[in-house]
């Protein structure tokens, strides 16, 4: 009995992430759903932020700028989100694409985040997950593979994209 509310429970998280992430078509030529994640090995505003490092964890990749507005809006989400599920498993790293590092310093003075934070002013992390517009999420999973994307930040998208992170946290059996 136990082995089949496991099985339910396993089908269910499925079922929730699937749900959660058909708002997030790719645009064409992004890493692909389920395929590896492209590694990552950024400097970062802690020390250097390495996905090998980061492996065995929920990893939410935010791509953010400066002159973002929506990205503004995000950040305390994103703080919020860290704090919830971080005991969990989630790891949250916002990928700065600005060139010069000072906006992003001046943006992040402001913006407080409380999640790791990576630096790519020459656009290699974002060309390679095919990052079209700011912010952009990606959800990698514990296994490091790419469970899901999203583009754009605005207050309804809250719901969808934390039921992805749950389901994402469920599969990994967090």
């Amino acid at each position: 009995m136990k082995a089949m509310t496991m099985t339910t429970r396993s089908m269910g998280a499925a079922a929730l992430l699937a749900a959660a992430l058909a708002m997030t078509g790719a645009p064409a030529g992004a890493v692909e759903l389920g395929a590896p994640a492209p590694a990552l090995q950024l400097p970062g505003l802690a020390g250097p932020v390495d996905s090998l490092a980061l492996k065995g964890k929920v990893v939410v990749l935010d791509f953010w700028a400066s002159w973002c507005a929506p990205c503004k809006r995000s950040f305390p989400w994103w703080n919020e989100m860290q704090a919830k599920y971080g005991a969990r498993g989630l790891q949250v790293v916002g990928v700065n694409v600005d060139r010069k590092r000072s906006d992003a310093d001046a943006f992040l003075a402001a913006a407080a985040p409380r999640f790791a934070i990576a630096f790519d002013g020459a656009g290699d992390t974002p060309k390679r997950y095919a990052v079209k517009g700011m912010p952009t999420t990606v959800i990698v999973g514990a296994d490091g593979s790419v469970l899901g994307r999203h583009e754009g930040f605005k207050d309804d998208d809250r719901s969808a994209l934390e039921a992805a992170i749950v389901a994402a946290l469920a599969k990994a059996g967090r």
